[in-house]
């Protein structure tokens, strides 16, 4: 990078200063301005477009190394089910059909009925009733809508007599 210190930028500025003339040089000062802007949006825009494509790249490595993972695993369930399918068979090879049977409907008696649906929502009149008529009433929590009638002759002051 260019070192520019305090006594280098007053050189350059007086330089222009005599060059461009008193009249031209803010003009010139905000275009100089506004084009090292760009410059500098471009350039960043430029590194943040490398470092997504880095990211990306180890995105991809990590998804194929989930990916080889996942088919270890599922090819050790697979050989594993394969494996107690066939100790299954072999267990239940020596056993009669009259002991399955019998089995059978024994499992069935001892099945519980599936529970009742219940509804998860709130208890509303549970809810409503929680607060004491007595504690409305002392505090002035209205049970029932008024109308604006009502309401006038509620809040009306009384005659004079």
């Amino acid at each position: 990078m260019i070192d520019l210190g305090l006594s280098k930028l007053a050189l350059i500025g007086a330089v222009a200063l005599v060059v461009i003339g008193p009249e031209k040089l803010p003009r010139v000062a905000r275009t100089v301005g506004t084009l090292l802007g760009k410059a500098q949006r471009y350039v960043a825009d430029v590194k943040a477009e490398v470092n997504r494509s880095m990211e990306l790249d180890e995105l991809r490595k990590m998804k194929e190394s989930v990916e080889n993972a996942a088919r270890d695993v599922e090819h050790s369930v697979q050989t594993a089910s394969t494996d107690f399918e066939k100790d299954w068979q072999e267990t239940t090879a020596g056993l009669s059909s009259d002991a399955l049977a019998f089995e059978g409907s024994h499992s069935n008696e001892l099945q519980l009925p599936p529970p009742e649906y219940k509804h998860p929502g709130k208890n509303w009149r549970l809810k409503r009733g929680a607060t004491p008529l007595w504690y409305k009433a002392r505090h002035g929590v209205r049970t029932r809508a008024l109308s604006g009638a009502a309401r006038v002759a509620r809040f009306r002051p009384p005659r004079a007599r």
